[in-house]
């Protein structure tokens, strides 16, 4: 079965909506999709930057909001702008990474997404991630206790060095195999190559 990474960070914006869409994108085919929470923070210090290129670059910001909007009421998705931005998603990231084959890590990825962008909550706040993993199905106070562990954030930093090893260099992206896409507009792109690469494989 062909592996269709999804990588993604919680404060990413364009994350958002692909992560809303891409398990209902990838169902029904024969693709297993794979969710891969990463930190965008260690790409960007990289490059110079200490904040999001969307701040440091004002009129890339202001398209990027209302491209936002247009993308959400195309979807169908609630869009509140957060009061905070970018937003610290650094804990409900080892969430998702430590327990990415859960059940309920699909629904929590996307119960974050909305908290982020469509309810202005604190996603870094202890009693916000806990609702959140409840309303997913998953046992609150287990989940955020084994997430803080040294060694689910170390699994947190090796993905993210995976990312950059990659090239990975924003959010959200897919790689199928060494392929990588770029970007929420990329999904179908990404499908349809890993359907012809799966087929060719057969």
């Amino acid at each position: 079965m062909k592996r269709f990474e999804f990588w993604f960070e919680f404060a990413s914006t364009y994350s958002y909506p692909a992560a809303m869409r891409v398990e209902h994108l990838v169902s029904g085919s024969d693709i297993e999709l794979l969710w891969r929470p990463f930190l965008l923070g260690p790409i960007f210090g990289a490059q110079g930057w200490n904040d999001s290129p969307f701040n440091l670059y004002p009129a890339k910001g202001s398209y990027m909001w209302r491209d936002l909007e247009r993308i959400c009421v195309r979807e169908g998705l609630p869009l509140r702008r957060p009061s905070v931005f970018p937003r610290n998603g650094l804990h409900a990231a080892r969430v998702a990474c430590w327990f990415d084959t859960e059940p309920w890590t699909p629904e929590f990825v996307r119960q974050v997404y909305l908290a982020n962008f469509a309810r202005d909550l604190d996603i870094s706040r202890g009693e916000v991630l806990a609702e959140l993993v409840r309303s997913a199905g998953g046992p609150a106070a287990a989940v955020l206790d084994r997430a803080g562990q040294p060694d689910s954030k170390q699994k947190l930093r090796s993905q993210t060095e995976r990312a950059i090893a990659l090239g990975i260099f924003g959010a959200p992206s897919v790689t199928v195999g060494s392929e990588l896409f770029w970007g929420n507009d990329r999904l179908e792109e990404a499908l349809a190559w890993a359907r012809r690469d799966a087929s060719q494989s057969d």
